[in-house]
């Protein structure tokens, strides 16, 4: 038996979203049953819903970006009980037995984590995302979202916050490091904020000098344009990390020029198209160049902790169910900031 429940869904590749219901599954044992207040808009989202990536799965309900407060638990469930404020995140499953699971790292599971939306457990069950009231999820995918951030906040953090927040955890941003954050956007902003409060030296690198009071606001030390040549010769040799939030293909030997002896260049934003990669552009100063994905479950909780803790949020526009596909359009446009929000309540 299954609950039928409202939601947002493209019902075709690059069809504008429409309101129609999708069916969520009885409980089991190990279930969590949460009422959805917020969803974000990820740009991923738009990929998907335009099938930009492939191999898209329609009708699609995307959103991997919920905050909500559970309803109900299955009779097993032990980590979280009815009214925690909790999230989902990019993935709802995971094999849980390779390496990298059992590690923490279920982003990296070796046989493929299951999406939140656009996939299919190992049942064959479709997952459909967090345009939507209500969503069904494993406990051990759920995370707990602490009082110190306002659900609608603390949505985005699910995918931005924790995006940016492995990387400059796993490169060790701290103090005494120069970290350059590539991109001044939904998944940017967030990046300054987290840097910054892991006590980094934080400079913004975005194209134009449009956003610096935000970008100084949020914590950054340093503005440049990258649209003006001056950045790159004046900042040569001069990063300890940078991470790249930027969906486009870019002159990498320009920036992997700014990098200090073993800095690394990390890429969050994924091109569509290959980039040549030369490789004395990385032995000149023993650079590397690498990406990452988003954190594991224990990681992404420890991100939620660590902003609660620091007073970090994301900077969000909140909207309506009818306002999603002119959102999409707006974030193509760069017309936002920082992130948009669904309030859920207005399916109502």
């Amino acid at each position: 038996m299954t609950t039928t429940v409202p939601a947002l869904a493209a019902p075709t590749p690059g069809a504008p979203l429409a309101r129609t219901t999708v069916s969520r599954r009885t409980p089991r044992a190990a279930d969590v049953v949460i009422d959805i207040k917020f969803a974000g808009i990820c740009h991923s989202d738009i990929h998907q819903a335009r099938d930009e990536w492939d191999e898209g799965i329609f009708p699609m309900v995307p959103g991997h970006e919920i905050a909500g407060i559970v309803s109900a638990v299955g009779d097993g469930v032990t980590k979280y009980r009815v009214g925690d404020r909790v999230g989902v995140g990019c993935f709802v499953d995971s094999c849980r037995e390779c390496v990298n699971c059992l590690a923490g790292e279920e982003q990296y599971c070796l046989v493929g984590e299951v999406g939140t939306y656009n996939d299919r457990h190992p049942d064959g069950e479709l997952t459909y995302g967090g345009y939507s009231t209500e969503v069904v999820v494993d406990e051990n995918y759920v995370l707990g979202i602490p009082e110190g951030i306002d659900l609608a906040h603390a949505a985005p953090l699910l995918c931005a916050g924790i995006t940016l927040y492995s990387p400059l955890k796993h490169w060790n941003a701290g103090p005494g490091k120069r970290v350059a954050i590539l991109g001044m956007g939904g998944l940017g902003h967030m990046g300054v904020k987290i840097a910054h409060a892991l006590g980094a030296e934080v400079t913004v690198l975005s194209q134009t000098l449009s956003k610096k009071e935000d970008g100084l606001l949020f914590g950054a030390d340093h503005y440049f344009a990258t649209s003006d040549p001056a950045t790159f010769t004046g900042l040569a040799n001069h990063f300890d990390l940078i991470i790249n939030t930027v969906a486009a293909n870019l002159d990498m030997e320009q920036y992997l020029g700014l990098l200090a002896l073993d800095g690394a260049l990390v890429n969050v934003g994924i091109p569509s198209e290959a980039d040549p990669i030369k490789m004395f552009w990385l032995a000149s100063q023993r650079r590397s160049l690498a990406a990452s994905k988003i954190g594991g479950i224990r990681q992404t909780q420890e991100m939620l902790d660590f902003c609660a803790a620091h007073g970090l949020g994301s900077e969000i526009e909140v909207i309506s169910v009818d306002q999603v596909n002119e959102a999409y359009e707006r974030v193509i446009r760069s017309d936002v900031r920082y992130r948009f929000v669904i309030d859920t309540a207005t399916f109502a």
